[in-house]
């Protein structure tokens, strides 16, 4: 896909990587557009093509008393604010049929979360929006596999479809990135690399899924230097007080230095 047919994305002809940041999920007005301020700031500075990203609700929580939300519409409007307070492109996870056309009044990209890629009737609905759609590679699934996917969304008239990495399950507890898997998904579509979400521990005995952060330079470095299109990173203020995926989450804090060092190794790549 043209990354270009994203509305308000901007600084297309840098050379970047294009990156989708922002909260795992959204908690409210001032958390997000807070957030929202610290990544425009930086990517406008770096030229970095930008959309935020935020879940308007998680339904995919182990525990039932897990956070979900704070009101499907609430959060809509909070991601509609965003973009309009900053004129920026946003996405969100979808998780039903129904909610395909009601976030796509909202958010310029629909993401179908990885458990749920393998859902014909959910991609469909997805596409058949109009919106660009973002494919979470299943932790279950191998990359040559994610062309069924991919072309879902192409038999429904709509080109604008991405493939995002988030890590393959390696055991019960632990999640890792084959890189070989991003040039071959590259053969699809627009690739991502989910650092974050890469880190994850899943199946915690908590029900509380854990992470390692330590490891997100290490992650994101690695797929800027084997090519990826883009890079996916859930960032916030107070990643130990979040109230969903902080245990993986980078802080907002080292957010401007991580940027600076992706894109110098993306300059060099380029120049092979």
């Amino acid at each position: 896909m043209d990354i270009n047919n994203i509305p308000q994305i901007k600084h297309t002809n840098s050379g970047n990587f294009f990156l989708l940041a922002g909260p795992c999920a959204i908690e409210g007005e001032e958390m997000a557009l807070r957030i929202a301020e610290k990544i425009v700031s930086v990517t406008d500075a770096l030229q970095i093509p930008y959309v935020f990203k935020g879940s308007f609700k998680k339904a995919n929580r182990s525990r039932i008393d897990s956070f979900t939300g704070i009101g499907d519409e609430k959060a809509l409007k909070i991601l509609q604010k965003v973009s309009e307070t900053f004129g920026v492109p946003t996405i969100t996870d979808i998780h039903t049929n129904e909610d395909a056309a009601m976030a796509a009044q909202y958010v310029d990209i629909l993401q179908i979360p990885a458990f749920l890629v393998r859902q014909t009737d959910l991609v469909v609905a997805a596409a058949e929006t109009g919106k660009t759609v973002n494919l979470k590679k299943g932790q279950f699934m191998s990359p040559e596999s994610m062309k069924h996917a991919v072309q879902k969304v192409l038999d429904c008239n709509n080109q604008n479809v991405m493939v995002t990495d988030r890590g393959t399950m390696f055991g019960y507890q632990d999640m890792i990135v084959d890189y070989r898997g991003i040039p071959t998904m590259k053969q699809f579509a627009t690739t991502v690399l989910d650092v974050t979400h890469s880190l994850q521990q899943p199946n915690q005995t908590t029900g509380v899924t854990g992470g390692r952060p330590d490891m997100i330079e290490t992650v994101a470095k690695a797929g800027i230097a084997v090519g990826v299109d883009g890079i996916f990173i859930e960032t916030h203020f107070d990643p130990a007080n979040a109230k969903s995926d902080g245990a993986n989450m980078l802080h907002l804090d080292y957010f401007e230095r991580l940027m600076k060092k992706l894109v110098a190794i993306r300059k060099t790549i380029n120049e092979f």
